[in-house]
């Protein structure tokens, strides 16, 4: 459960760095604080399962 945890994360924080980058190619200052938001989230979600993992050992 927790490598399908890690693997949405990385697939969220993927997905924000993607709306950062088209928000900056349009200048849409929404969708770049969008993908900021969503590229935080996913970092926090990896950080919280390296958390988890290092409490298992």
């Amino acid at each position: 459960m927790s490598k399908a945890n890690k693997i949405k994360a990385k697939a969220q924080e993927v997905k924000g760095t993607a709306k950062e980058r088209v928000g900056d190619a349009t200048d849409d200052a929404s969708l770049q604080a969008k993908g900021k938001t969503e590229k935080a989230k996913g970092n926090l979600k990896q950080a919280g399962e390296k958390a988890k993992d290092a409490f298992k050992k």
